[in-house]
């Protein structure tokens, strides 16, 4: 696996995924492989060589915004062609993509697995010239590998229209979670269903000042906590710290995982999506799996996830978030007939062992 920052997960989405698939593949008895997972120095301790089964590899990386991806990826694919010659090579991102080719000359009995999580070069932190990068990483990840995942059905649909290529959809999953107690939020002055939750990295367009916003036009006694860090954007999250204006009711909790997250969103009174666009956001179906009602922008990855189970609102509207946030908040009987009927059908359609199934086939 290279593309991912290092397991185990402390944020995003990417780790999350490579997190679950490599951890099921190193436990499941019928799978012989060994696995290995590339991981950068900084995001990993580099005292962790094994995590649950799983091989750890750590490689340097220009730990800056532009090349602390490309460079780790560049030397994880000449340490895995010289030094493992491994059966099978697992990008996952558009951006690593760009190094796809490599093994196909250098070690063409290698097969190479592309993973499209979503189409980044869209993301308002990245310039011209870092969104032609990843735009080439896109073309060479879908012409390069030998086969393509898409993890959601409106990826799969575009690689076919822009590529003609047959990418396999095969989603994230989650877990049948169990609700974690209020003990371990009591640090931060929290109450059991006395809050609001957004879980996402500090990043524009994931659209947290539009939440911040309509919150400050709301009456309500519920905080407002915001998990996640800022990545290379800190001029973002010095931007919305600003827009909360000292707000005690907003709090910002940096990176949690683990059980702490956990608990965050066992407790919430309502979990909130604000993204102007994704490519499937795990964080949605893990506040799906804890049954946490929830309220999402009406973009169309939301949509194509759940269906017309959760809580919609217009993308980039603060007037219809602030106006949809206080009929969840006025109207809790239904709110969490909506999350319970969410949570049922999140468990049914999104399932971890049958992602790995579905992905040791295309391993073969």
């Amino acid at each position: 696996m290279i593309g991912q920052k290092g397991i185990p997960t402390l944020f995003g989405g990417i780790e999350r995924h490579v997190e679950e698939i490599s951890c099921h593949l190193a436990q499941k008895k019928e799978f012989k492989n060994n696995v290995f997972v590339y991981a950068r120095s900084y995001y990993t301790p580099k005292k962790l060589k094994k995590y649950q089964k799983v091989n750890i590899i750590h490689m340097p990386s220009l730990k800056t915004k532009h090349f602390d991806a490309i460079s780790h990826v560049f030397i994880s694919t000449l340490h895995v062609i010289f030094k493992l010659k491994p059966d099978v090579i697992h990008y996952h991102g558009i951006g690593p993509g760009l190094c796809a080719w490599i093994p196909k000359v250098l070690s063409p009995r290698t097969k190479v697995i592309f993973t499209f999580h979503c189409r980044d070069y869209f993301h308002k932190k990245w310039g011209l010239a870092a969104r032609s990068f990843l735009k080439t990483g896109e073309i060479i990840g879908c012409l390069a590998a030998d086969e393509i995942i898409a993890v959601s059905e409106e990826i799969k649909e575009y690689v076919k229209d822009k590529y003609n290529k047959n990418a396999c959809f095969i989603p994230h999953g989650i877990k049948k979670e169990k609700l974690i107690s209020d003990k371990l939020i009591k640090e931060w002055n929290l109450e059991k269903k006395e809050y609001i939750l957004a879980v996402s990295r500090l990043i524009r367009h994931k659209g947290i000042h539009y939440l911040i916003e309509a919150y400050q036009k709301i009456k309500t006694d519920k905080k407002l906590v915001i998990v996640g860090p800022s990545f290379y954007t800190s001029d973002y999250e010095d931007e919305i710290k600003k827009i909360a204006d000292s707000n005690p009711n907003i709090i910002f909790l940096g990176a949690q995982h683990g059980e702490k997250l956990k608990a965050l969103y066992s407790n919430a009174y309502l979990f909130v999506n604000p993204s102007e666009q994704e490519g499937m956001p795990l964080t949605v179906l893990e506040a799906a799996s804890f049954g946490v009602p929830i309220l999402l922008s009406n973009i169309s990855i939301h949509s194509l996830m759940f269906e017309d189970c959760p809580f919609f609102f217009k993308s980039k509207n603060i007037s219809d978030l602030k106006k949809k946030m206080e009929f969840i908040l006025n109207n809790p009987e239904k709110s969490w007939l909506k999350a319970r009927e969410t949570k049922k059908y999140a468990w049914k359609k999104y399932n971890w062992n049958k992602v790995v199934e579905r992905t040791i086939l295309k391993y073969s």
